[in-house]
């Protein structure tokens, strides 16, 4: 069978060149060629034909074999270059080969031409093959040093024998400082578990690849995490040779799905905390109220007094925890208006040097021309003084307390590196102290409530929890950063607006009459506040018209045919919120005003939190003065 080629044939005698082709068809070839005997012939037959082999004499009238040695190897065309010369001598042979020729061959010596074409060809093949393998393997470095993971290998004992860019780029590492040692010894951040490390180890050396996630440490000592597959490298007889392990950085991730797990975490508390405290304040209205009563139906050298006034102290402790309960969970009503925190702070500075004491130093650094933000100035006011007690705490052997505000842009970087945030213009209040600090596990449940380093006694672990709720509340974030005796900073954001400050408005003076003759439709589904309620209007003139729920109310209503002055409802009924029913009496006594009252902020009367401008609200728990007073001071508003 014969053998296809394809033969450029340079020569300037045509029966020399049949000599040739007479001798390559009785080697089994079967030729393709073509002659030529210049160089612009041969630059066009090597542009216009792909050819096997060329076969050039040495020398020609026009050309000679060196040149045509140097034109093919200027074409970058790699074809084996056998020089046939019937004149050519040992040094001339010697000079075309060390130029560039595979080989050279007498005219008169023909029968070594087929071997040595057949050997030229197969190395011809043997070199094409091994620049095929170097041009996929710089593919391969290509593709690895572009995917964005980190890519090593070892050899069997796990020491390195390969990095990647991007190894150096999370690692820290050059090739020179890693290449020879253990992996683990570089990179072992010893958060591993002994059992994992052996479970790892059994994976690959079983032949399977080891799939994890791992807290690997940097040069400098950072941690990061990964996720990593360990392959075991195997050689012809499936003996395992090496490693090679792809890493991919999840660190960013890993912190985002535990701010996430956090921020779900606080608000599912926050719905508890809330809940919670919105049946103690009814209950703590029934035992404050009732409290309030006896006391004042007691005579002044009674020794039962005593006992009353415990009660109501505890009744009023219990209230303070409620309020922090609802603070947390975003439950308070709030009544904001445009600040400058700068001036909140000056307002406070007085008394927060009282608070921290003389051997904590205090340092106010107020922003320039700070942009003004809209929120409750008391809850703003208790955000500083928990965040300055805090820090005071963590300095028991004084130190210095540094408070600080300025307008802050929180971009797209920012906010895709932190749960919830929205990018946009903010004002920042920074709380910083020189203290203890703070170990990453106490920050993680450092809102929580309840949750204290204190000693027992010391401490009610609600101070951080309300400042959390307060700022979420105020459509704010916060965010610690602390370390183990690096001290401790609070930056807390609120949304800058561009509405001027807001004139402290005086509140109107209550009338001192705390009774009355009009009508009043009291609807509340706890019996117990209804009867209190009931005991605290009615002895001062007041006539009452009692519901226990919206369509009770309706009814009452339907029945009564005089004028109704007043709706005291609870907000959250069942059936029918307070808001839903003051909307239907509303047409049909028009004269009638609206008071709610509710433990806690809920969105019948509220948006987040904020009271609407033409609601009026009163807070349980609370006092039977107090509640007659805010009953008369609504029945007295012009409507």
């Amino acid at each position: 069978m014969s053998i296809p080629l394809r033969a450029l044939i340079i020569e300037d005698s045509e029966d020399d060149a049949d000599l040739l082709l007479r001798e390559l068809r009785r080697g089994g070839y079967d030729v393709t060629y073509e002659r030529v005997e210049t160089a612009a012939a041969m630059q066009q037959a090597l542009s216009r034909k792909a050819w096997d082999i060329v076969l050039s004499d040495y020398r020609m009238p026009q050309f000679t074999g060196l040149a045509a040695l140097e034109l093919l190897k200027g074409s970058r065309i790699d074809l084996p270059f056998i020089i046939v010369s019937g004149t050519i001598g040992q040094d001339v042979a010697v000079a075309a080969m060390k130029a560039g020729a595979h080989d050279y061959l007498m005219k008169g010596e023909l029968a070594r031409l087929g071997p040595a074409i057949a050997r030229e060809l197969r190395e011809a093949a043997d070199r094409r093959a091994h620049k095929r393998a170097e041009e996929a393997l710089v593919r391969l470095h290509q593709a690895v040093d572009a995917s964005g993971e980190v890519v090593f290998m070892t050899d069997r004992e796990g020491i390195i024998t390969l990095i990647n860019p991007e190894f150096t780029r999370l690692y820290g590492y050059t090739q020179d400082e890693v290449v020879g040692k253990v992996t683990p010894r570089i990179l072992k951040s010893g958060t591993m578990q002994p059992e994992e490390y052996a479970d790892f180890w059994r994976t690959i050396l079983e032949k399977r690849v080891a799939h994890s996630e791992i807290a690997n440490q940097t040069k400098d000592g950072k941690l990061v995490t990964v996720e990593s597959s360990a392959n075991p490298i195997l050689d012809e007889r499936g003996n395992i040779t090496g490693f090679l392990a792809i890493q991919r950085d999840v660190t960013a991730r890993k912190q985002l799905e535990d701010q996430l797990r956090q921020a779900q975490k606080m608000e599912a508390i926050g719905r508890l905390a809330g809940g919670v405290a919105h049946d103690f304040n009814n209950l703590l209205t029934i035992i404050a109220g009732y409290g309030q009563l006896i006391l004042e139906q007691l005579p002044e050298k009674d020794a039962s007094r005593l006992h009353v006034m415990e009660v109501l102290k505890a009744a009023e402790r219990a209230t303070s925890l409620t309020r922090q309960l609802l603070a947390f969970g975003r439950r308070q009503v709030l009544a904001p208006r445009v600040l400058d925190l700068n001036a909140v702070i000056a307002d406070t500075e007085k008394m927060l040097r009282r608070l921290i004491g003389e051997d904590v130093e205090l340092v106010a650094i107020p922003g320039r021309d700070l942009g003004h933000v809209k929120a409750d100035p008391g809850q703003i006011e208790q955000v500083i003084l928990n965040l300055a007690v805090n820090a005071r705490d963590a300095m028991p052997g004084g130190g210095r307390l540094t408070i600080e505000t300025s307008d802050v842009v929180l971009d797209e970087v920012y906010a895709d590196q932190h749960v919830s945030v929205r990018p946009g213009l903010y004002v920042m209040l920074a709380v910083s102290d020189t203290g203890c600090g703070m170990s990453p596990e106490t920050q993680a449940h450092l809102f929580e409530p309840f949750f204290t380093t204190k000693e027992k006694g010391k401490g009610t672990g609600l101070g951080l929890a309300t400042v959390y709720g307060i700022v979420k509340q105020s459509g704010g974030y916060i965010w610690v950063y602390s370390e183990l005796g690096q001290g401790t900073t609070f930056k807390v954001y609120l949304p800058k607006i561009l509405e001027p400050v807001e004139a402290r408005q005086m509140l109107p003076t209550e009338s001192a009459s705390a009774g009355g003759s009009e009508t009043i439709l009291l609807v509340e589904d706890d019996s117990s506040v209804r009867s209190l309620v009931h005991a605290v209007l009615e002895p001062r003139g007041y006539k009452l018209l009692v519901a226990r729920d919206g369509n009770d109310a309706l009814f009452l209503c339907e029945q009564h045919k005089g004028p109704i002055n007043l709706l005291l409802t609870d907000v959250v009924m069942p059936g029918m919120s307070g808001r839903e029913l003051a909307e239907r009496l509303s047409p049909l006594h028009r004269e009638m005003k609206v008071l709610y009252m509710s433990g806690y902020a809920d969105n019948a009367i509220v948006h987040h939190g904020v009271l609407d401008a033409n609601v009026r609200f009163v807070q349980k728990p609370f006092s039977p003065p107090a509640l007659a007073k805010r009953v008369r001071l609504v029945l007295d508003e012009k409507k």
